[in-house]
């Protein structure tokens, strides 16, 4: 007798990332749609060791899941599974349900496992404090020990949110493409996966369940001072009531359709920037405005980045006052963007510097 249904499907999404993960680092073929690998390998990093994929774990249902899932098939594949949870030290006690989460890692078989507590900031808000904090965390660790891949507990109602807080936002296609199942900084655009953005919550609930896994559930995500606790607990159960069921998987398919189309805009976009720049890299007004509206703004999106201003600072509302130099031309003065970047039109030129 096979296992439940709920924990053959968080294993075969796990199994498809390790795949995944092989296939980046050898000539693996990928996992076909059967589920099966057509090969099996003892894959080696360029030490000449098996592979290290980590998990990130808070002690929640989802990455609970994700973690048993690593530890049953990772040696298949000869890849080492390990963990990390991070201690954010908002909460009382926080430093002893870490200690916990190691311990329920390591009796699962991971191996390394690490707790790492982190200094939350204020910039940006709570939340996205405590997202920075985790994911400098799991960089760190992540070189430190090597690791080929960090798996990501997010499921398909995360996506759902995600996209949603977007839409509300206001921050165009690529907001509403919501989460990569691939992702990661400069040096390292492959180490986080998120084998669960086609699973829903439930079923990674349930697989906790029936295989007896103690899971810890994080007071924050029922907090109403959170964005996405208001959203998740009133705005996606509102939406359901009006519209029916199936707003969660109509969501997470628009996250695809617009990751495509972004990505498509994107790469039209950097071929496009060599084309409207003058022999000294300036780039030329009259060229930028022919182009069309979706990859100019992208245009000056990279030039803007490429000048010093943080991404992650940088929306939407600020690209449009950039281009507005370009198709509103009134001789108005320079344009002030994060990171002391400033814009300005000068002699049928913008000039993108910082002050």
């Amino acid at each position: 007798m096979g296992p439940h249904p709920a924990v053959a499907a968080i294993r075969l999404a796990v199994r498809r990332a390790l795949h995944d993960v092989l296939t980046d680092l050898t000539d693996v073929p990928r996992i076909p749609s059967g589920g099966r690998p057509g090969t099996r390998t003892r894959p080696r990093t360029a030490t000449g060791t098996r592979p290290l994929v980590l998990v990130a774990c808070s002690g929640g249902a989802d990455s609970m899941a994700l973690a048993s899932a690593l530890a049953f098939e990772a040696p298949k594949l000869g890849i080492r599974a390990g963990g990390i949870t991070v201690d954010h030290g908002l909460q009382p006690g926080s430093d002893l349900r870490a200690a916990e989460v190691v311990i329920r890692m390591t009796a699962l078989g991971l191996d390394p496992v690490e707790s790492i507590a982190v200094r939350v900031g204020r910039d940006g808000g709570p939340e996205a404090a405590a997202r920075d904090a985790r994911y400098g965390a799991l960089d760190a660790a992540a070189d430190r020990l090597g690791a080929s891949a960090v798996l990501l507990g997010h499921t398909r109602d995360d996506q759902a949110e995600t996209v949603l807080l977007g839409l509300a936002r206001g921050s165009g296609i690529r907001s509403l493409s919501g989460m990569a199942e691939v992702s990661g900084g400069p040096g390292r655009s492959h180490r986080y996966r998120r084998p669960f953005l086609q699973v829903d919550r439930q079923t990674a609930r349930k697989a906790c369940m029936v295989q007896s896994l103690p899971v810890w559930d994080d007071p924050h995500n029922i907090d109403p001072a959170y964005t996405r606790s208001r959203l998740r607990h009133e705005g996606l159960p509102a939406l359901e009531k009006a519209l029916g069921k199936g707003v969660v998987e109509a969501l997470a398919r628009t996250a695809q359709l617009s990751r495509d189309d972004a990505d498509a805009l994107d790469a039209w976009a950097a071929e496009a920037e060599t084309g409207v720049r003058d022999e000294d890299g300036r780039l030329e007004c009259a060229k930028l405005y022919a182009l069309p509206p979706a990859v100019r703004r992208r245009v000056l999106r990279r030039a803007v980045v490429a000048a010093g201003s943080p991404a992650g600072s940088l929306f939407a509302r600020h690209i449009e006052e950039v281009d507005r130099l370009i198709t509103g031309w009134r001789g108005q003065g320079a344009i002030n963007l994060p990171g002391r970047v400033e814009a300005q039109r000068q002699g049928g030129r913008l000039v993108i510097r910082q002050g």
